[in-house]
């Protein structure tokens, strides 16, 4: 457990994630005096200077001071001179030094983009990365490729645009890392008709009350989409069909996620329906992992249902897999990158692994080996070589809590097949409408460049129990008057 104190400022948020960074899995809490055992940190802003120290078990370690040049600075120079003052006491005591130096958050290229808007060149940026937050020089590399993709994306948004997310929270079994909102499908396989009837309610009283002509993308994720049987997953997709013009849409994807899940009738139906992307996740091509991580498909299964999504014309298949598994060496990892590049997605999103507070990996940490900070860099590398190989570029990034070294996720692809999806949730710079258990809402209003959140409840049962006051957020939440 670490304890921190704030002095002169409440920039808690950046307080605790450079603590992540250096000591990710603990548990942080405010303080107002030091600890005589543990670990205290000290974050302090002024006008003229910011001051970050460490004590341990109440004896001060080490202090740095960052000077603030000029007066009064932007909210964003206090935040990365808080941080740089922090990370300098931190990487002294722990002598460990991240390769994203100060860049933290969930969206490393989003620093990068905020650059390009205010119309820096390409050195101006990446010197900024690598002396302003410290970056090495191949992250701030990848920061730039990406913020340009993404750009690239972000500048075709029109005023009013918006995308929709569909939730299907259940799925077969329980993964051994995830703290997703999923619901097992043996416990829940009887409320699953009556689920989507309100899911197809909530549909209804969106298209109600949207410009129809303004969406840009759909996306129907979960949990797992595919654990619907074939006449569930017609029935829905059929009624999306019915709502919205699906066939004119910029795209419009399904998770089939789980290979388990999927059969040649269900992608079929999502053929018929339009969809135009899907999803096929092995997250690792070794059976014993599989097996590990509570996965019910073998890598045979992959690569048959991939078959068949390829023999009914599916050309826009994403490929998911999480490198630092429990248990995987740098050879389990190649072996699986072989297997992907023999099947050639067309799109490939390389996860780091991260274990998160509510999955059964954290619970039982004991259980299983992971790799080390270097180890799961050489994986990132192995995961880059073969995306190059396959003709694949990164387009989109983005981090999660607690994962090894605060390494990253990249969204790779051949060109043309980008996510749209992915990157307009990740950087908010469009409306997300989201229906179903345990989805939010983002709604960005692009005068203010400020984005509100609109919540679901998070379990099936209050979905189903408080279904009208999910109807009531979004009518005070999104839409002005509702129909």
């Amino acid at each position: 457990m670490i304890g921190f104190s704030l002095k002169g400022h409440r920039f808690l948020y950046d307080v605790q994630t450079m603590l992540q960074v250096f000591y990710p899995n603990s548990n942080y809490y405010e303080v107002e005096e030091i600890q005589m055992s543990k670990i205290t940190v000290i974050s302090e802003l002024s006008d003229t200077f910011t001051y970050g120290a460490i004590y341990i078990d109440g004896k001060l370690k080490v202090e740095k001071r960052c000077e603030v040049a000029g007066s009064p600075i932007s909210t964003r120079q206090k935040k990365r001179l808080i941080k740089l003052s922090l990370y300098l006491c931190l990487k002294e005591v722990t002598g460990y030094e991240p390769k994203w130096g100060i860049v933290t958050g969930i969206r490393p290229a989003k620093v990068v983009n905020e650059l390009i808007d205010l119309g820096h060149d390409e050195g101006f940026i990446k010197k900024m990365l690598m002396t302003g937050y410290l970056a090495g020089e191949d992250k701030a590399d990848l920061a730039i490729t990406v913020a340009k993709a993404e750009h690239s994306i972000l500048s075709k948004n029109q005023k009013g645009d918006f995308s929709l997310y569909i939730g299907i929270p259940f799925c077969p079994t329980r993964c051994l890392y995830c703290s997703f909102t999923s619901s097992p499908l043996d416990r829940y396989k009887n409320v699953v008709d009556l689920y989507l009837d309100k899911l197809i309610e909530e549909l209804e009283f969106v298209a109600d009350n949207v410009d129809k002509n303004k969406l840009m993308t759909i996306y129907v994720g979960g949990g797992t989409p595919t654990s619907l049987n074939e006449e569930q997953l017609k029935r829905l997709l059929e009624k999306i069909d019915r709502l919205f013009d699906v066939k004119n849409i910029s795209e419009y994807s399904v998770e089939a996620g789980r290979p388990d899940t999927i059969t040649k009738e269900k992608l079929s139906i999502m053929k018929q329906n339009y969809v135009s992307r899907i999803s096929i996740n092995p997250q690792t091509m070794n059976h014993k992992t599989l097996e590990t991580i509570g996965r019910q498909h073998s890598v045979d299964d992959v690569k048959l249902v991939y078959a068949m999504a390829e023999e009914l014309g599916f050309d826009n298949i994403n490929m998911d897999l999480i490198l630092g598994l429990p248990n995987e060496t740098i050879k389990d990892v190649e072996f699986t990158m072989k297997e992907i590049l023999k099947l050639n997605p067309s799109s490939l999103t390389v996860h780091t692994l991260a274990i998160k507070r509510a999955s059964r990996l954290k619970e039982n940490l004991d259980d299983y080996s992971f790799v080390n900070v270097e180890l799961m860099e050489d994986m990132l590398k192995l995961g880059n070589e073969y995306a190059n190989k396959m003709a694949m570029k990164p387009y989109y990034m983005y981090r999660q809590k607690n994962t090894i070294g605060n390494f990253e996720n990249i969204g790779y692809c051949k060109a043309g097949y980008e996510c749209i999806y992915n990157v307009e949730i990740m950087e908010e710079k469009q409306t997300i409408i989201a229906v179903g258990a345990g989805s939010t809402s983002k709604i960005y209003d692009s005068d203010t460049n400020q984005v509100s959140r609109v919540f679901n409840v998070k379990s099936v049962e209050d979905y189903l129990s408080r279904f009208d006051e999910m109807l009531d957020r979004k009518c005070r939440g999104i839409f002005e008057k509702c129909q």
